[in-house]
């Protein structure tokens, strides 16, 4: 064979292996993205305490009517302590300051809260805030030196079929790395305790303990927090998108909660009967149910019977989408909310505003049917002072000289306490109340009128 030949032949075998070696690197963006992210995810160990009562019939178990029974005429001693755990995953948003960005429900009743970085460092954390409502939680540690910290990205630009990359630490494996793509946005999730709206849907695992971790686009920038609320997922995940967390996020380090941007009306769903009745476009929208006097709406010209069709660029059907899409706004915002009315579409800018304490007290009043004060001697909690006979409270039993202690989870102390918890679930069609009658306590639901 001729020099020239075995030249050719050695090309034809050799170029392609070294063209393919070249075409493949093994370090590929998800491998950098999570490379540069890592060191800002964290383990979060929350521990708590539950209280059990130990009951002399076994054989019966422990329904609410013994339990009550238990609590109230048993011996202290009767009660049996046991200490718990849960695991789940937080990430550094702020380098300097320490914090961290985390589901909400990973922190559960904690009494105690560890953070572990990916060095093996320990942190003790504060809770800065926690909203249930959008299930997240703001955490704080303290280091010497600035800790590592995930950039930020945008979640509304987000294209079905993108690369996502989730990390965290499920089932207590930390730094656990799972990757898939966008399979759909805008999802409702339907759990016991609540509604969840506008979740990025995703095809990679999310497990108990990934809760509170980053998603992660392919660049390694945080677009949403991975949350395992929805038992029934099989292959697929869910996480809360950035975009809507960032206010909540700005709110909870400020203030230590979510304060809502109020502009002051009532909204009710609509019918297809009186949607086409009104002609209303697409069968979409909610009515203006209620103005409020010198309201930021009533001062903007949004009128009863007026049907919202969109609030910025949220299209409105219900009033979950009035209520999603107001918790994206904040006080002093400018809002364009497009409405039906006389048949004719309009556009009206409104700016929205803190909600008034001083209305409190009437719509508490409206609301629950009751009047409180303060206790004496500095005790916790507020009185119950008049209670309309028509009322909620009323037909469960409530009387004067009852105590409201707690409602939905916030502890009431003292008329401010009360007032906060009025603003705050002034939406909600019910809420939990822990009253206490002479030394007894009984949670009860309340309607809200």
């Amino acid at each position: 064979m001729s020099l020239k030949k075995i030249v050719v032949f050695f090309m034809f075998i050799v170029i392609p292996i070294t063209i393919t070696a070249a075409e493949y690197p093994r370090k590929t963006p998800v491998v950098r993205a999570v490379s540069k992210v890592g060191p800002a995810v964290v383990n979060i160990s929350s521990h708590y305490e539950v209280r059990t009562r130990t009951s002399p019939f076994p054989q019966f178990g422990i329904n609410q009517f013994f339990d009550n029974f238990f609590r109230d005429f048993m011996h202290p001693g009767a009660e049996q302590i046991q200490k718990r755990s849960s695991l789940g995953s937080g990430v550094i948003i702020d380098g300097k300051r320490g914090f961290i960005l985390t589901n909400a429900h990973v922190l559960g009743q904690s009494n105690t809260i560890t953070i572990t970085l990916q060095d093996k460092r320990e942190f003790n954390a504060r809770v800065v805030g926690a909203d249930p409502d959008s299930d997240l939680a703001v955490l704080q540690i303290s280091s010497d030196k600035s800790l590592p910290a995930v950039e930020m990205g945008n979640s509304d630009n987000l294209m079905i079929g993108e690369t996502v990359i989730a990390i965290g630490n499920p089932f207590g494996f930390s730094h656990t790395v799972t990757t898939g793509v966008v399979s759909a946005t805008e999802r409702t999730i339907r759990t016991e305790q609540r509604i969840y709206q506008n979740f990025i849907q995703i095809d990679a695992s999310i497990n108990p303990g990934n809760s509170g971790g980053p998603l992660l686009n392919i660049n390694g920038e945080l677009i949403g927090i991975n949350t395992a609320i929805y038992s029934k997922a099989q292959g697929i995940g869910f996480a809360i998108p950035i975009d809507n967390a960032k206010k909540i996020v700005s709110d909870l380090i400020q203030y230590g909660e979510v304060v809502a941007a109020w502009i002051g009306i009532t909204v009710q769903n609509i019918d297809e009967r009186l949607a086409w009745y009104l002609r209303v476009p697409e069968n979409q929208g909610v009515m203006v149910k209620e103005i409020e006097p010198d309201s930021p709406a009533r001062k903007a010209g949004i009128q009863n019977r007026d049907i919202i069709l969109f609030i910025g660029k949220n299209s409105i059907s219900s009033v979950e989408d009035y209520e999603t899409a107001m918790k994206n706004f904040a006080e002093q915002d400018t809002i364009k909310i497009e409405i039906w009315r006389n048949r004719t579409k309009k556009t009206i800018t409104v700016k929205a505003a803190r909600f008034p304490e001083k209305l409190a007290e009437n719509i508490g009043y409206r609301l629950f049917g009751i009047k409180v004060r303060n206790l004496a001697n500095r005790s916790e909690g507020v009185l119950i002072s008049d209670i309309k006979h028509n009322c909620s409270m009323a037909m469960i039993g409530v009387v004067p000289g009852d105590v409201i202690r707690q409602i939905n989870e916030m502890t009431i102390k003292d008329t401010k306490d009360f007032n906060k918890a009025v603003i705050k679930y002034r939406q909600k069609r019910s809420v939990v109340v822990l009253l206490q009658r002479a030394d007894r306590g009984y949670y009860i639901t309340v309607n809200l009128s």
